[in-house]
């Protein structure tokens, strides 16, 4: 009897020991996330990847078979997150140009333009689509649109049709608007 005593207490030790060691380990693994959350560098309190469209303007304009625009002298606040120009490829031959920004208000806004018919880019642009009335911006008159979730100004450029849409508000898309050049 004595004997099955000792065995039961030796278990007891090593139940001990490894519950101990599961709270080392564990302090150990903490420890290294701790270290590593603390070196690697993180931004979550502003996620947006600000780019550069400076050289795909330069190279867009001379290649884009209508007066291409991009904004100059925004106010402060505006960050540009995505850029692509697509050349008239194939059969379609149309030619896409855009701009992507967070406003200051931290809004969604983007420049669109396109030689494809005016309907097409705005249901392309602006989903759901409906006439809102105009806005002047600059002296010129833009029809206003408002979508399902996006609204829009747009005007005909040259050949193309010039869209500024987006989830910010029409007054921050009028900035936008009166930016292009």
């Amino acid at each position: 009897m004595g004997h099955h005593v000792g065995v039961a207490g030796k278990g007891g030790m090593r139940g001990r020991q490894t519950v101990r060691d599961m709270i080392l380990s564990m302090l150990a693994v903490g420890g290294v996330a701790l270290v590593a959350y603390l070196f690697i560098p993180h931004s979550a309190s502003d996620p947006v990847r600000v780019v550069d469209y400076s050289s795909s303007y330069s190279s867009a304009k001379r290649a884009a078979p209508y007066p291409l625009l991009a904004p100059q002298g925004l106010p402060a606040g505006w960050r540009a997150t995505s850029v692509q120009y697509t050349p008239p490829a194939g059969n379609s031959g149309i030619a896409t140009w855009h701009l992507g920004f967070v406003t200051p208000e931290g809004k969604y806004a983007a420049l669109e333009q396109s030689d494809a018919a005016k309907d097409d880019v705005l249901a392309a642009v602006v989903p759901g689509y409906q006439p809102d009335g105009s806005a002047s911006v600059d002296g010129k008159q833009w029809e206003r649109y408002q979508g399902d979730s996006y609204r829009g100004l747009t005007e005909p450029t040259g050949t193309a049709t010039t869209v500024v849409t987006g989830s910010a508000s029409y007054d921050e898309l009028a900035q936008l608007a009166a930016a292009l050049h």
